[in-house]
Parts: C-alpha cells; sequence; structure tokens
C-alpha cells in the first residue's frame, strides 16, 4: 500500500511510473523515519532536512506543507494495527513534470511507504561487519551530495561491489581521495581520546543521526570531537569504526583490510542515541 498525495493506492498503480520524477529522472528528496508506537522519531529534524533540500533544489513547497501534515501522512498509511509496532517510513518527495521532460514545473507530489522494523530502537549489533574503499567511483564534495536525493546509483554500484566480494559495507571517498561516508551512513572514527567525522564540505550525507551524535559527544568530557577529513591511511590506525543512519543506528566495523576494530566506544553512545530518541519524542508531545 502507498499513500500517493494522501491517497492510498495500490502498488501497481500506473500513476507511479506515469508521474514520479524521482524514479524516472532521480529528480527527488527523501526522509527515512523510524515510528515506535504511533509515535515519530527526529519528527522535527527530518522535517526541517526536507525543507531545506526541497528549497536548494528549487521545488515548490506547498503551504499546507507543515510539520504536522508531515506526520499525519505518514501515520495515515499506517494501519491502527500497525501503530503498535516499530515501522519505517520513507516519505518522498519529487518534482511533477509534464511527459517526464527534462523541463519541469517546481509543483510537486509525493509517496510515503512503510515497512516492518523489529526493535524499536536501536540495536548495536556484534555481528562481523568487514569493509572496504570502493574507489571505481567517487562522490563530489558539493552540496548536492549533503542531500538525500532519490539518485544512488553510487551507492547501489558500490553495494553490489561489496556483496561480490564479501564485505558487509563500503567506504565511499571524495575526488579528493578522503573517506566521507560508507554505504550505510555517515562514518566516525575513534583513535585515543578524539572521535573524527568528516565535514559536510566533503561531500558526506548531511545526516540526521550524525548531527545528534555530534551533539552526543560535544558533551562528553573524555572525548574530543573533531569535523575533520579523514585520510584512507587513517583507517588503519584508529581503535574504533562506526557508521550511523536514521533506521540502525550504530554500526560498528569490526575490520578494514588487516585491521580488527574494538566497539567500547560505540557500546557506550548506543544508550545516549536511544535516549536522544525517547526524548524527542517526549518534546513533540
Amino acid at each position: 500500500m502507498f499513500n500517493f498525495n494522501g491517497k492510498l493506492i495500490n502498488e501497481d498503480d500506473k500513476i507511479l511510473d506515469a508521474k514520479n520524477r524521482g524514479l524516472q529522472l532521480g529528480d527527488g528528496v527523501y526522509e527515512e523515519l523510524r515510528i515506535v508506537s504511533g509515535e515519530v522519531i527526529f519528527l522535527e529534524e527530518h522535517y526541517l532536512r526536507l525543507m531545506s533540500s526541497m528549497r536548494i533544489l528549487r521545488m515548490e513547497i506547498p503551504m499546507n506543507f507543515t510539520m504536522e501534515f508531515m506526520e499525519e501522512e505518514m501515520l495515515k498509511t499506517i494501519s491502527n494495527e500497525d501503530l503498535k509496532h516499530t515501522k519505517r517510513v520513507k516519505f518522498t518527495v519529487f518534482r511533477n513534470s509534464d511527459n517526464n521532460s527534462a523541463l519541469a514545473r517546481n509543483s510537486v507530489s509525493y509517496i510515503v511507504t512503510t515497512s516492518l522494523l523489529l526493535n524499536p530502537f536501536y540495536i548495536l549489533e556484534e555481528n562481523e561487519y568487514e569493509v572496504e574503499l570502493f574507489k571505481d567511483f567517487y562522490k563530489n564534495s558539493s552540496m548536492l551530495s549533503n542531500l538525500n536525493t532519490t539518485n544512488k546509483m553510487l551507492k547501489i554500484v558500490g553495494g553490489i561491489y561489496a556483496q561480490e566480494n564479501d564485505y558487509q559495507d563500503c567506504l565511499l571517498l571524495n575526488e579528493q581521495k578522503q573517506v566521507i561516508e560508507s554505504l550505510n551512513g555517515n562514518i566516525f572514527l575513534i583513535q585515543k581520546n578524539v572521535i573524527k567525522t568528516p565535514p559536510l564540505t566533503d561531500g558526506c550525507l548531511n545526516g540526521i543521526l550524525r548531527k545528534k551524535m555530534i551533539e552526543i559527544i560535544s558533551k562528553l568530557e573524555d572525548y574530543e570531537l573533531q569535523e575533520l577529513s579523514i585520510s584512507p591511511f587513517e583507517l588503519q590506525k584508529a581503535d574504533e569504526l562506526f557508521t550511523i543512519n536514521a533506521i540502525d543506528g550504530i554500526t560498528s566495523i569490526t575490520k578494514y583490510r588487516k585491521k580488527v576494530y574494538s566497539n567500547s566506544v560505540a557500546k557506550k553512545l548506543i544508550g545516549k542515541l536511544n535516549a536522544a530518541a525517547r526524548m524527542s519524542v517526549s518534546k513533540a508531545v
């Protein structure tokens, strides 16, 4: 079931193919969110990022496109029974056009899709998670790279490379060959008491949980946060690496080439991240 412009429709409805520039041309942006027992996690942050992305891409923002409207449309797509569970929701906005031509109007449409998640809050898995650099293509260090657009070809090809070579993830580089993120999300590197993450100017995704994690680490007395470029040579000197995104939370990297990492810092941070998620819901209430 889909929510297309407020109307619940079936997956085979042809309107999705006929009008969706996000599908046809990659001309769309989206937010992926967690809904726990009918409460949207980090709703305000996701809404503000969506509005910012639409402005950057010169999309027309409808007058009724408020945070309350976005929340209502997402909850509308979830049945009353499913509201008891944890859901992954994808809210995609794409530009309208005539006959899918390259020239577009600035008005927009949206689609809301959902799927089930098993855990209500973030769980730090202890599974093997080996990564490698993906060097076939680079991600440009521009503002467009900070946006969550529907054009994910780089990550798709990188994901196939990881699968073919038995890696759980790959690390992406920008044109200056600096590590900026993984296929799975933003990256954090820990060496002694310093925690580094690439700056947005390097081309990494402007992730909601990246921002939350920066806020959390900045309040810790035992660690120094640095938003600085990460060289591939630093990876084997690090004590710990982890990625983060709004759906999975923290994922600890266990191995890169011959380097094996611990996850002690990630274990300390996962509880604080869950606390921040709960706080976001209580503030909304």
